[in-house]
């Protein structure tokens, strides 16, 4: 066979592959959407129920439950209506309202008002649980040539969109922009705010004199100033300027500056200052901005009030994906608290109480550590595998059609006792069957 033919027959043959290739990648399956599925389980699956004093989470718990007073005892407690009406949550918020004496007391009341549901995704039950805390920043009511940096109120001129009203497909999905000439057009970003965008339109709460400090505060949503006048500034979330979160550790890690195994707020940190050049240019790379507004502080030591409208409690709220989980549902957290030393188990009663930008997935949480240095330190490092199971009224069971996420754009093993065979689970489809 010539030269020519054998040149004839490879062109052919790459030609051939590349078509397979190319329609292979057309008609590939889409890949799988996160879908909630909920296992029933018992108190003896939770690891270290027997070793928790829930009563503080029942104090959180209180504060989710007085929301409920002004809805319809009809309506669906969650976005849902497999998690049960208003009056399903009542009956437990009333009989959970008068804190037990005893931590053994209270588990026995909540063993007998709520039942544990395993929460996976498609059957996975592992999932990423990461920690924010309150960080406290100096700053000025009036700006001079230390406190430059400012904190913007929510603008005007902000629209925020609710897809979910023009397509129910899209529901729990959000955009935000601004008008020109009669479009909606994408707001500022980032980069374009530090420039100036929104300057001199008195939006300012206050100036900080420490960017990287501010924009981790834009990062953990809520905070405290201490104002050179006297005095603190608490300041919370109001709103985000509808760019999608970028996570600045990531581009550290594909800069080659940082392993993954090093990032964490304090490596983040501790880069920026030592790269004092380049911070904006890095900080930049994250077009999502947050706007906050002023909140009272409170004499009781609570933390600031988070999505549900409830002060969060220390060591006992979490912020989740509230497509999936209903704010204000009873947690069982087994996760990975970080420690000097390396780390420590987190098992505890928690309550759904917030959200966050990044907290996306049916096995997703966000631990609120407080304030103070410590719980500066376990958010900053805390990036753990771990699970949870949802306690719901007994009267509820979640077996019917659970929330499918609707398509994002974004960025483990199930452990079961031995002595029962393996529950069906409640899914999003419409009839119930068990995992193959």
């Amino acid at each position: 066979m010539s030269r020519r033919s054998l040149a004839l027959l490879a062109s052919l043959f790459l030609l051939v592959t590349g078509m397979g290739a190319a329609l292979w990648w057309w008609l590939r399956p889409p890949p799988a959407e996160p879908t909630l599925v909920l296992e029933p389980a018992r108190y003896v699956d939770l690891p270290g129920w027997q070793d928790d004093d829930p009563r503080p989470a029942l104090a959180a718990f209180a504060r989710s439950c007085a929301r409920l007073a002004d809805r319809p005892a009809d309506e669906p407690f969650g976005r849902e209506p497999s998690f049960g009406r208003v009056a399903d949550w009542r009956a437990a918020c009333s009989a959970l309202a008068e804190t037990p004496p005893t931590a053994a007391e209270a588990r026995a009341r909540i063993e007998t008002l709520l039942r544990p549901w395993l929460a996976t995704d498609r059957g996975t039950a592992e999932g990423l649980f990461t920690g924010y805390f309150e960080p406290v920043l100096e700053g000025s009511r009036r700006p001079d040539e230390r406190f430059r940096h400012p904190l913007y109120r929510r603008p005007p001129d902000l629209v925020t969109v609710e897809l979910g009203r023009f397509d129910p497909t899209l529901e729990g999905r959000r955009i935000a922009g601004r008008v020109e000439s009669g479009k909606l057009v994408p707001y500022y970003s980032r980069a374009e705010i530090d420039r100036g965008a929104l300057a001199g339109r008195g939006l300012e709460l206050a100036w900080v004199a420490d960017p990287v400090a501010l924009f981790f505060l834009h990062v953990q949503g809520s905070g405290r100033i201490a104002l050179a006048e006297g005095g603190q500034l608490r300041v919370g979330y109001a709103d985000q300027n509808g760019h999608p979160y970028r996570a600045i550790g990531r581009d550290l890690v594909e800069m080659g500056a940082l392993s993954r195994e090093e990032v964490s707020m304090q490596s983040i940190e501790a880069w920026l200052r030592a790269n004092s050049e380049r911070t904006f240019e890095l900080l930049h790379k994250n077009p999502s901005y947050v706007f906050f507004r002023e909140l009272p502080v409170p004499e009781d030591g609570a933390g600031p009030p988070g999505a549900q409208g409830v002060p969060l409690t220390p060591g006992r709220s979490l912020a989740v994906d509230r497509r999936f989980v209903p704010l204000g549902t009873p947690v069982w957290l087994d996760t990975t608290a970080p420690t000097p030393e390396g780390g420590r188990p987190l098992r505890r009663l928690v309550v759904a109480q917030d959200v966050g930008g990044a907290i996306r997935g049916p096995v997703r949480g966000d631990f609120f550590w407080g304030s103070g240095p410590e719980a500066a330190f376990a958010a900053g490092h805390m990036k753990s595998r771990g699970r949870y199971w949802l306690l719901l009224p007994r009267e509820v069971d979640p077996r019917r059609r659970l929330r499918r996420a609707a398509p994002i754009r974004s960025p483990g093993r199930v452990r079961r006792s031995a002595a029962r065979p393996r529950p069906r689970a409640s899914t999003c489809r419409p009839r119930v069957r068990p995992r193959p």
